[in-house]
């Protein structure tokens, strides 16, 4: 019986022999790596972004999230005081109080829309007041999340406008 012996070539002996896939491994694992490491920075710088614009609205508007204004609206301001608008996000739940005159014993309130997502009790609620519908009497607005709702000043009270009054005032609006 006649023997022979022969060398068995292993993954760590073609490994060793074999130069460039020992380069073309390492930068594709450089590569890999670099990629984790800027999503992991996009991630974190995108955490950090989000919970200081939180914080500024903390500040910017208090928690629930309100809003103020005082105007003259033509609503009951007989004794000079003009009308106090307060806005307020309540748990998802949009609330403009109207004091008329700055009269809290005539208080009315507006309900305004439910905010459905996630964290949208933290969405602020900005108030204005303008002539939407040019009949010289101003009209409330809020800016809820880059949306925008008319309530427009009829009988000294705001209300939603009808069908009819939005065409025209999308008519309106058009160039």
């Amino acid at each position: 019986m006649a023997v022979t012996s022969r060398s068995i070539h292993t993954g760590r002996r073609i490994w060793s022999r074999n130069r460039q896939i020992q380069r073309t491994t390492h930068a594709a694992l450089y590569g890999a790596a670099l990629v984790l490491g800027a999503l992991a920075v996009y991630v974190l710088i995108g955490a950090l972004i989000g919970r200081i614009n939180v914080l500024l609205d903390d500040v910017r508007y208090g928690y629930p999230r309100t809003m103020h204004i005082q105007a003259f609206v033509g609503h009951e301001e007989g004794s000079g005081q003009p009308t106090h608008l307060i806005a307020m996000n309540l748990d998802r739940q949009v609330v403009v109080l109207e004091l008329p005159g700055g009269d809290p014993s005539r208080m009315r309130s507006i309900t305004g829309p439910y905010l459905f997502g996630a964290d949208e009790h933290l969405t602020p609620v900005i108030i204005g007041i303008s002539d939407i519908d040019g009949d010289n009497l101003p009209d409330l607005l809020l800016d809820v999340r880059r949306e925008r709702i008319v309530y427009l000043n009829r009988d000294g009270v705001f209300r939603l406008p009808t069908p009819e009054e939005q065409a025209r005032l999308m008519q309106s609006a058009l160039p």
